[in-house]
């Protein structure tokens, strides 16, 4: 399977959020979001989530670690063809898009 990143849009305060598109075998697919397509065969959720985390200490000062992201989604959403190889598009998402956490959330 031949996975190529396009683009991803989430950003900072919500890195996390974002719709990614992907060219998968030479043909465009988004994940986490309304992408460019109006097929649901090419449309399907996200299935990553924050390496990092995001805190408070005993003094309540914020702290935002980032880590790489990690694999997360709901098995019966995604179709086989991507279970397969869901740690191929992990890595992909890791290579192009900066490691969470963002902080956002605080």
């Amino acid at each position: 399977m031949n996975i190529q990143f396009v683009d991803y849009n989430g950003s900072f305060p919500n890195l996390c959020s974002g719709t990614l598109i992907l060219k998968i075998d030479g043909e465009l697919y988004s994940f986490g979001g309304y992408g460019p397509f109006d097929d649901p065969k090419h449309e399907f959720p996200s299935f990553w989530t924050t390496g990092g985390s995001a805190w408070f200490d005993s003094d309540w000062e914020e702290h935002v670690d980032s880590g790489p992201w990690e694999l997360y989604y709901q098995a019966s959403s995604m179709p086989d063809w991507f279970k397969e190889h869901d740690q191929e598009f992990i890595d992909v998402f890791n290579e192009h898009v900066p490691y969470g956490c963002c902080g956002g959330c605080i």
